[in-house]
């Protein structure tokens, strides 16, 4: 048996790192991504983190296959706002510079929201502790944004009654979906452009995010390309995993 909750997480401040950014700034993913919630999902139910090399962490192996959805909450066209910040390690040992003085300048997100769905199995031990943990609002460890200095919590948790959608008229997607992928009989892609109905949104917000981790030995990112909008979509956009929950709803699981 399964079941769907979600919970609105939110910070003050966000650094979603993209590992292909170094010099002279930081970057930042724009939206959170799956990784980096099964690593807070993983700090409030205690487990290990990456500590071996060579290893992917505890977190990750326990809670893989967890089904989730994302909708930004409190955002502009999809975008968060953002501010660079440049601060000083005066440590000694950050850098081979004389003085051992080393400048670092992250770009920061400010006060991101987002409503997390979560798919949850009866039978799952994890998944079942989770929801415990999410539902009286308590953690092992304190969960934070892609960096210690910026902790979260989370709001709002609720149950949902829900079935698969199937479309048969035109439809909205409240959370961030697939932008394109290759169905079942099909031989390319479709463009999102393409299967947009009407012109009665205002954005499209596009993004490639983090799903998975690659193979050893380096772990890095997996990615697939993101799309979140007001648009309404065509029929014939029948991308795979949509769900209708109770309050009328469309949202991706992945």
């Amino acid at each position: 048996m399964e079941r769907l909750i979600s919970i609105d997480i939110k910070a003050d401040f966000g650094l979603l790192k993209k590992p292909d950014t170094n010099e002279p700034v930081y970057l930042t993913f724009n939206l959170i991504h799956k990784p980096a919630l099964l690593g807070i999902f993983g700090a409030v139910l205690g487990l290990q983190g990456f500590n071996k090399q060579g290893e992917l962490p505890e977190y990750y192996n326990k809670l893989k296959d967890l089904k989730i959805g994302i909708q930004p909450l409190e955002h502009e066209n999809g975008n968060y706002q953002k501010t660079v910040i440049t601060y000083n390690n005066t440590t000694g040992m950050a850098s081979d510079e004389q003085g051992g003085n080393l400048m670092v300048s992250e770009q920061t997100l400010i006060a991101p929201s987002f409503r997390i769905f979560l798919l949850l199995s009866t039978e799952n031990e994890k998944h079942q502790k989770l929801q415990e943990y999410l539902k009286e609002y308590k953690a092992e460890y304190l969960p934070y944004l892609g960096k210690n200095d910026f902790s979260l919590w989370w709001y709002h948790y609720k149950e949902y009654d829900f079935q698969p959608f199937i479309a048969k008229d035109s439809f909205s997607i409240e959370s961030i979906f697939k932008k394109s992928e290759k169905l079942k009989g099909q031989t390319e892609e479709k463009d999102l452009f393409d299967l947009i109905k009407g012109q009665t949104g205002s954005f499209i917000y596009f993004e490639n995010l983090p799903v998975d981790y690659q193979g050893p030995p380096l772990f890095q990112y997996e990615y697939f390309p993101f799309a979140f909008t007001d648009y309404p979509l065509k029929q014939s956009y029948q991308t795979e995993n949509l769900y209708e929950l109770d309050n009328g709803i469309k949202i991706q699981l992945f």
